[in-house]
């Protein structure tokens, strides 16, 4: 139990009678790991909650959307301008470089980055840190900021009685992940903003979410909060200081205890339970996991996939794939989808991805690019590349910087007109009946894209998903039905219907792009590059466009450029300079685990669409390194921080695929490609004994990790090896290389045996039996291997269409 918070929580409770808060959870309570029984239970409801800390709900990584959902008229939904009602003043982040942190820059609040600066502050004048972490596109950030932090009233309080830091949470995912899971242990619930109070040690002594400014419908205001904290720090902060120590030490014994070193690898029961699990939440009608809201799952989808790979001719296969395509049109046709402007959005508030929460992030774009190949490469539906472009088409113009990075995300709100003092979230996004009747001339085109998406004359978003009215008449364009029916109903083809669509989309986006965009946070993360490239590649690989190869390379040219060291490690990140060159802080941000793992998988991908060997050769490298930084030579798997930086008070491991997935989950996925590449059994090795450390949460809740779940799969089974022998740029080579490009085989290895002084030299000299494989009578030839045993060599792409087919035939391992 955190001793310091239960004290505090206590004399707040004790002076404010209505603060709406649970009690405290002992931590023993809340550890699925060691509680089987409830475990169990808690998977069977359907009411996610946050003590089974694997389920769907809290799987996700929220703008405090909890909040979004339970507070509703407590806050008003604008965003603050950057101008702040201080004048000129600026605080300590007008130096930084990260756009949340700019942000409030002009702020009263005497804000200081997470540094020593303010560290030796706190400790010198014995005063209790309030650490604030979000990021640019948080909504209810943005909400906070504007009723708190630019108050004068607030920020003399902050700056009397307390240091106040601000972190953006993509810049220090560390510092924000311990925090976070702080106040998940012991107020049931997190999100963003974050607000936590430490003492001058970084121990935390109390924390939540959003903060209302004043005493209001059940909940604590910030002022009130502020207040006490002081008051109960100056009459007892020596007790205080020994409640929070004892707080850390328990964290840091639960983060010890979570892994074990088993000697076990979970075996098929782990991916059975997964798929029951997923099964019990899956909501038919509108596909996804979750009632209301609803967010895209990638990390679900590649499970799934990957299972469907395995066992395509059973009724568990048959499922998992209409699961994943079912929910991938659904979203596609909703409104989280933005038919005009491309790309997605982060999740939508209603159970029918028709109301979405407009902010963009970079990694699910990334992500979803995957899903939507992966279901074209599956189906050979014309649909889903359909999709794949349009999230394409949106993250280079969009997100793109021209030297080949992406930036991160795109803001929720905008002004809704130039003229506007206020920002409203979707602004940019949604319109109003009349406004789409002036545009569109043509009456048929009029009716038919009315018809199609939903739109109608007093706004198509319900009441219950508005709670602040700022969607009064507007239409979220979300298609409910599919383009056969639309067409049907108004006896047209289905490509008619899509070129007038598309006509019609592209006057309003021309309209939109006169409106007052929204902010883009404009930094370029390395671990988000990494799964955008990747999706570059294995888009351009799938779909045979070069364009979107030669991308992936680009995005691969400006990591290395910017983000690695010479030394051979990674930077966090890097920023678009005010010259619109990229610009670096002077005290850099050292990668993390993420950071490696995730461009290590964008580099495989990146050498089977270009089957350029040097790509390889830096993966290895990268993960090489990533081993001398997170590895865990005693209960093994990764942890996410590297042992360097003192202020991370608790060095864990994540254990959890959310948003993102976490790191240990790709990099057993990445070990297991590198060891068949490279012939390093002892990164097979690594493979297994992170498997095993994860083994406990495996076989409870695979649901929580549905990517590690994935590369358990992988790991056991043997994958198909396809390897060519010829020249890369040959004719026929690319014809033997096109059937490999049209065939699912989950765990396919491809690469090229070109000898010693090809592009595959690498490999050449890693396999001796590659020296074997020869061009037959001087054509291209395919070999199909299992642990480089090989079928014997096909030159005609029918034969090796044949012998892939049969591969997929199967039954899983």
């Amino acid at each position: 139990m955190f001793s310091a918070s239960v004290v505090i929580k206590s004399q707040l409770l004790n002076q404010f009678h209505i603060l709406n808060r649970r009690h405290i959870l002992a931590l023993t309570c809340i550890s699925t790991h060691n509680n089987n029984n409830n475990s169990s239970k808690l998977i069977q409801r359907r009411n996610l909650t946050h003590q089974g800390n694997s389920l769907i709900a809290h799987r996700n990584r929220l703008c405090l959307d909890t909040t979004h959902l339970l507070v509703g008229s407590v806050a008003s939904r604008e965003m603050a301008s950057a101008a702040s009602t201080s004048g000129n003043k600026t605080n300590r982040l007008v130096h930084e470089r990260s756009p949340y942190l700019l942000q409030h820059a002009n702020n009263p609040v005497d804000w200081y980055p997470w540094s020593e600066e303010a560290f030796d502050k706190a400790k010198k004048e014995n005063k209790v840190i309030f650490l604030s972490v979000g990021y640019s596109t948080c909504h209810w950030c943005h909400v906070m900021e504007r009723e708190s932090f630019e108050s004068e009233e607030v920020a003399k309080i902050l700056n009397q009685h307390f240091v106040s830091i601000k972190v953006d949470r993509e810049e220090r995912p560390d510092v924000d992940r311990i925090y976070m899971s702080y106040v998940q242990k012991t107020s049931g619930g997190g999100g963003w903003p974050m607000s936590v109070f430490l003492t001058p040690n970084l121990e935390p002594l109390y924390g939540g979410t959003y903060f209302p400014p004043e005493d209001k419908y059940g909940r604590l205001g910030f002022m009130s909060l502020l207040q006490m904290i002081a008051k109960q720090w100056n009459e007892k902060h020596s007790t205080l200081y020994i409640e929070a120590r004892k707080g850390v030490l328990e964290m840091q014994r639960l983060a010890n205890i979570k892994f074990t070193n088993s000697s076990s690898v979970p075996g098929e029961e782990a991916w059975r339970k997964c798929m029951k699990q997923l099964c019990q939440f899956y909501e038919e009608v509108s596909g996804g996991f979750s009632e209301a809201p609803k967010f895209p799952q990638p990390t679900i989808f590649n499970f799934l996939f990957h299972l469907y790979g395995k066992n395509r001719k059973t009724e568990e296969g048959k499922i998992a794939l209409d699961m994943c395509l079912h929910t991938l049109k659904k979203m596609a046709y909703g409104g989280i989808h933005d038919h005009v402007n491309c790309g997605f959005a982060r999740y939508s508030v209603d159970g029918k991805w028709h109301v979405p929460h407009f902010e963009k992030m970079l990694y699910d774009q990334a992500q979803l690019v995957v899903s939507y190949i992966d279901a074209y490469v599956c189906t050979k539906d014309k649909f889903y590349e359909e999709i794949v472009d349009d999230i394409l088409k949106y993250v280079n113009r969009d997100l793109g910087h021209v030297e080949g990075g992406f930036y991160g995300a795109e803001d929720a709100d905008s002004y809704p007109t130039e003229q506007a003092e206020k920002k409203q979230e979707g602004a940019f996004c949604v319109w109003e009946y009349d406004e789409i009747r002036e545009l569109l001339k043509d009456d048929k085109e009029f009716e038919v894209y009315c018809y199609h998406f939903a739109v109608k004359e007093g706004g198509n978003v319900e009441a219950r998903y508005d709670p602040h009215g700022e969607l009064i008449h507007k239409n979220v364009l979300c298609c409910f039905g599919t383009y056969e029916e639309t067409a049907e109903h108004f006896e047209m083809s289905v490509d008619d219907l899509k070129k007038l669509l598309a006509k019609c989309n592209e006057i309003l986006y021309v309209e939109r792009s006169s409106r007052p965009k929204p902010q883009t946070d404009t930094k370029i993360v390395t671990s988000w590059n990494g799964l955008m490239m990747g999706a570059f590649a294995k888009a351009g690989f799938a779909l045979k466009k070069s364009d979107y190869t030669e991308r992936a390379v680009l995005s691969a040219k400006f990591i290395k450029k910017n983000l690695y060291m010479d030394n051979g490690s990674l930077l966090r990140c890097c920023y678009l300079g005010d010259d619109g060159n990229v610009s670096q802080t002077d005290a850099p941000i050292q990668g993390f685990l993420d950071d490696y793992a995730f461009l290590i998988r964008g580099l495989l991908d990146l050498y089977e669409a270009t089957l350029d060997s040097s790509w390889l050769q830096w993966a290895e490298a990268l993960q090489e390194k990533q081993d001398l930084l997170f590895w865990d030579p005693k209960n093994y798997g990764y942890f996410t921080t590297s042992p360097n930086d003192s202020t991370i008070i608790v060095r864990d491991k994540e254990d959890q695929d959310g948003a993102e997935p976490c790191g240990n989950s790709v990099s057993v996925h990445n070990l297991i490609r590198l060891a068949a590449y490279m012939d390093r059994q002892d990164l097979r090795q690594k493979a297994e004994k992170t498997l095993s450390s994860f083994s406990e949460r495996l076989l409870k809740i695979p649901l929580a990790l549905p990517e590690m779940t994935s590369a358990l799969m992988l790991y056991h089974s043997t994958p198909t090896q396809v390897f060519i022998a010829g020249e890369t740029d040959a004719n026929e080579t690319q014809a033997l290389l096109d059937v490999v490009r049209t065939r699912f085989i989950p765990g396919r290895i491809l690469a090229m045996a070109d000898g010693p002084q090809g592009r595959g030299g690498l490999l050449y000299a890693r396999h001796e039996s590659l020296a074997k494989l020869h061009p037959i009578q001087g054509k291209p030839a395919a070999y199909v291997c299992r642990n480089f045993a090989c079928s014997l060599p096909v030159t005609n792409p029918e034969d090796l269409a044949t012998s892939l087919d049969s591969e997929c035939k199967k039954p899983g391992e």
